[in-house]
């Protein structure tokens, strides 16, 4: 396939997920923080986007089938690699097609061994371009250390990745994550890696210190804070974050993959019972996940949030589990808009914390009887990710930060495109495929 009929299939599908959609260009441009002329550039073919995120947020706005997702990805890739040869003007790199078919044998993993044999060496831009199709298509069980944001991610202080296959993640970075026996964040691919005895305390370690002041984990709780002159003991930080990591915008929107058959799995649970269900099955939330953070003062003095930031523990190709939506099927689903209201797109090199449309930006003021309440939704489709969140704040002549996460672990949040779908219908008694319901 050529690199311009890469690009206009790419292009092709976009313009049907749009039309379709019946919303105009300007409406999808604000909706996805980019302009107009550059939305309508990717969907007449004349510009390929550098990220997947922008890409899947967008056919997830235009209501694109889980089909239709994994095409669409499949088209990027290929569109992509075009538009990488064509801007290195190398005549080395094979086709796609090619690509797909060498690529992933190449590249080791705990759930597919590599072949006999020496490997023929390919140019590494095809390389990559196949290996990302491949997990795209999710054909091959991949662990695979990615960057997360370079050596510029604010010095990259704090900053981990995964640490490649059969690898401790976060090993020799400046931050360490926690592991645990918990269910919901100990489930993995590769269970060896992760999974500890019953009962084992998870350890969790702060990131390197920050010059602005000091540097405390919460996980629903403070810990740690600033030491004055003279003072030996740590003063507790001026604020509280309770974080609630499996808040629900709708039933319609939550889905979990599981690595269970639809038998071994129970009913949707409401949303007040999630945490438990999410444990009791080693659950990780699909597709997005939805945080509620509720920060408040610990007194009457006034706290300045200054800005979140996203800070990313280990990157892996999505799990190949089975994909369980809560909603059931003919039942209307609501729900209120949040005051505050951000999106991470956690497929993105360099994930940040995004206000909605029409919504408020940082920095915020809180005390003791003035809370904010903020959600975060986190949207994941090429990616396992494990990834938590940096508060920084100020009071007067103190500042630091707060490291939020779910209670020391990183959250976890993991693309499903291509994963088997169940749902429960109403008054039914098992997991059905989902779409079967009548």
């Amino acid at each position: 396939m050529s690199e311009g009929t890469a690009a206009a299939d790419f292009a092709a599908l976009l313009g049907e997920l749009k039309e379709r959609s019946g919303l105009s260009y300007g409406v999808l441009a604000k909706r996805l923080h980019m302009s107009t002329s550059t939305l309508h550039r990717y969907c007449n073919g004349d510009a390929v986007p550098t990220d997947y995120a922008p890409v899947e947020r967008f056919a997830r706005l235009c209501k694109a089938s889980p089909g239709e997702l994994v095409e669409l990805h499949r088209r990027w890739v290929l569109a992509d690699a075009g538009r990488v040869r064509k801007g290195s003007g190398s005549s080395e790199a094979t086709s796609p097609e090619v690509n797909l078919e060498v690529a992933a044998p190449e590249v080791a993993s705990p759930a597919v061994a590599s072949p006999a044999g020496p490997a023929r060496r390919r140019p590494r831009r095809a390389l990559l371009a196949g290996l990302a199709a491949a997990v795209a298509l999710g054909g091959v069980g991949l662990a695979v250390a990615v960057p997360s944001g370079g050596t510029g991610d604010e010095g990259g202080r704090g900053t981990a990745v995964s640490g490649g296959v059969g690898g401790p993640e976060g090993e020799g970075t400046a931050a360490s994550t926690s592991s645990s026996a918990s269910p919901s964040s100990a489930g993995s691919d590769d269970k060896g890696e992760e999974k500890k005895g019953r009962g084992e305390q998870a350890a969790s370690a702060s990131p390197t210190s920050a010059p602005d002041g000091d540097r405390n984990r919460n996980g629903g709780g403070t810990a740690g804070g600033d030491r004055p002159p003279g003072d030996t003991a740590p003063a507790s930080p001026p604020l509280t974050v309770d974080t609630e990591p499996h808040a629900w915008e709708s039933p319609c929107s939550q889905r979990y993959l599981i690595d269970l058959p639809p038998g071994r799995v129970g009913p949707p649970p409401p949303e007040q019972d999630a945490p438990g269900w999410v444990a009791a099955t080693g659950a990780v939330p699909s597709g997005e996940q939805l945080l509620k953070l509720t920060v408040q003062g610990k007194g009457k003095e006034t706290v300045v949030l200054k800005g979140l930031t996203v800070r990313m523990a280990g990157k892996r190709a999505p799990l190949a589990w089975n994909d369980y939506a809560m909603a059931y099927p003919g039942v209307g689903c609501g729900g209120g808009v949040p005051t505050r209201f951000f999106t991470v797109a956690l497929d993105a090199a360099r994930p940040g914390v995004v206000p909605e449309a029409g919504h408020a930006n940082f920095p915020f003021k809180v005390s003791e009887s003035d809370p904010e309440v903020y959600y975060i939704r986190a949207d994941a489709s090429a990616y396992d990710v494990r990834w938590y969140l940096e508060l920084r704040w100020s009071s007067g002549d103190r500042s630091g930060t707060l490291t939020v996460d779910d209670h020391g672990r990183p959250f976890r949040t993991s693309g499903n495109n291509g994963r088997p779908a169940y749902e429960f219908p109403l008054g039914g008694e098992k997991w059905v495929e989902e779409g079967t319901t009548e």
